[in-house]
Order: structure tokens, then sequence, then C-alpha cells
């Protein structure tokens, strides 16, 4: 059974994530905990949770407000992806004669083709960010260090929103396409030199985009 802290704590991950709240009001614990249903103390948990996933800031004897990304937030999300993804599809590229790796590429290969067909169909960036957080996923999760792992998923929230930012510019869903192809071809052919670059090029131009966003 789910415990009444893990059951606030989705809930309301999932008011922010289907955009329910607002970024331009404080929401107060009391009040909002009493609206879903939920004691206090578990709800103030889940908060505490949030503000150090990312999602929200506690404002002093004021309540919560979600939070509100910085360039800070921007050059330090696209850091640890550089430094997670950059090692991973070098230790992918080392070893691409494995059963492992090949099985890896084939689910890899079938991620970028569902991409490829939203970019030509709906274009739906909800939808085209799924997958590509599967792409980025399943390289951080070859390596099977659940530190790895853990960091990956802790700053989940951030990137989705940045990857959202930048693939509503004209032709960056296109560009995402062609970057993947670089890194996966890069990793099928065991350049260890080559993914090291394409994986880091595959970071800086959004985090360009969010940045000028900014």
């Amino acid at each position: 059974m789910i415990s009444l802290n893990e059951q606030a704590y989705e809930h309301l991950k999932n008011l922010i994530a289907s955009q329910k709240l607002s970024y331009d009001k404080i929401y107060s614990e009391t009040r909002l905990s009493k609206e879903l249903g939920i004691s206090r103390t578990p709800f103030r948990d889940a908060v505490h949770r949030l503000v150090q996933e990312g999602y929200i800031d506690i404002m002093p004897s004021k309540g919560f407000q979600l939070h509100q990304l910085s360039k800070k937030d921007v050059t330090e999300t696209f850091q640890i992806r550089s430094a997670l993804e950059g090692y991973c599809t070098i230790e992918i590229a080392k070893n691409i004669s494995t059963a492992k790796t090949k099985t890896l590429l084939s689910e890899l290969e079938i991620m970028m083709q569902n991409m490829e067909q939203i970019m030509n169909t709906s274009h739906s960036i909800e939808s085209f960010i799924e997958y590509d957080f599967q792409f980025h996923r399943k390289i951080v999760n070859y390596v099977e260090n659940s530190q790895f792992s853990s960091i990956f998923e802790s700053y989940m929230y951030r990137m989705q929103r940045l990857a959202a930012l930048s693939l509503a510019h004209k032709n960056r869903m296109e560009d995402t396409c062609r970057e993947h192809t670089a890194i996966f071809q890069a990793m099928s052919a065991g350049d260890t030199n080559q993914v090291y670059e394409v994986t880091l090029q595959h970071m800086n131009t959004p985090k360009g985009i969010n940045l000028e966003d900014l």
C-alpha cells in the first residue's frame, strides 16, 4: 500500500506536471492539503521533497511557489547531463561488441524511429519528449550505476521543462533527431572520441537556446 507521504508527493507532482498550478501564485500548504484531502504532515513532507527536486520554492511564512528556472539552473542541469551522458556514451562505444550493447542499440533505434514519426506527423512536443527521455534514460541506465540513475531522475522535471522550451523553437525537433542519430552512429561505430564530441554538442545546443530565452 502506498504511504500517505508518497500519495501526497505524487498528487502534488502531477498537479505541477499537468500545469494545474500557476507560476505567479503563492500556495498555502494548509489550504491546499485540505483541498486535496491529505493531512498536513505528509503534505509538508511532499513539499520539502519537491523543493529538493527543483519543482518548488518555499516562501517563508507564506507557503510555496513553483520554481522559476534561472540561468544558473540551466547551466548546472546541462553540466550534470554532459558529465553523466558523456561518460555513458563512451562506455557504450567501448563495449560495442557485447550482447548488452547490441540490445541497447536496438531499443534506441526504435525510440529514434518513434521520434521521427512524431516529427513528421503530429509534431507533438509532449509526445516527442516522452521518447526523447526514454532514449537518454536508457543511455544513463546502461552502466548500471544506481547513483547515476538517481541523479538523472532527480533532474527529470527540470530537464523536461527545458526541453519543452527549446523544442518550441523552429526546427529544434528536427535538429534533435539529427543529433540523436549522430550519437547513435558514433556509439555503433565504437568511436569514443566522436561520441563524446557529439554528445556534448547535443547538450550545448539546447543549453544555448534556453539561456537566450531566459
